[in-house]
């Protein structure tokens, strides 16, 4: 039973590993930090197989994995204080097939953070809101509100940007 769950979590997370990464990369905005996201928690999900009660949930177990690795690795990049690097080397390196629509994007990133990723797996991820409750380990309602009062809050936005 247990090794079939490992086999099961295994094959999820190589048929879904390009929409790990997306999620990984929406959280951290730098592909070498959402590589290392996906690969600790690629690493962590199958170390701890046996703590997934429903071999059901192995989506969802194996998104608030990615999630809490790419929030991680975002507070310790907090508080580490890296030192700059030149402008050009910065701005030069572009992901293909991930580009964002920077406007939207920087809005989105500019919500609060527990509003930004139910926004962020709801539409990056085109996410169910109850997969999202699962995911984030709130309460169904609690998730409908961040969603709404999210979108309020970019329309509003929006709205003051064309003024």
């Amino acid at each position: 039973m247990k090794q079939a769950l490992y086999q099961k979590i295994a094959d999820y997370l190589i048929e879904h590993q390009n929409g790990l990464y997306r999620l990984a990369y929406s959280y951290t905005g730098n592909p070498e930090d959402a590589m290392d996201a996906v690969q600790s928690a690629a690493y962590k999900a199958l170390i701890h197989h046996e703590m997934l009660r429903d071999e059901n949930a192995v989506k969802t177990w194996c998104y608030r994995i990615v999630v809490n690795e790419s929030m991680a690795l975002l507070r310790k990049r907090r508080k580490e204080s890296p030192v700059p690097e030149p402008w050009d080397a910065q701005a030069s390196y572009i992901e293909k097939g991930y580009e964002q629509d920077d406007d939207l994007y920087n809005r989105v990133n500019r919500l609060p953070e527990k509003i930004q990723e139910v926004i962020k797996l709801r539409f990056y991820e085109d996410l169910s809101l109850k997969e999202i409750a699962e995911i984030t380990e709130t309460n169904l309602n609690t998730v409908k509100a961040r969603l709404y009062r999210g979108l309020r809050m970019m329309k509003k936005d929006l709205e003051e940007a064309k003024a």
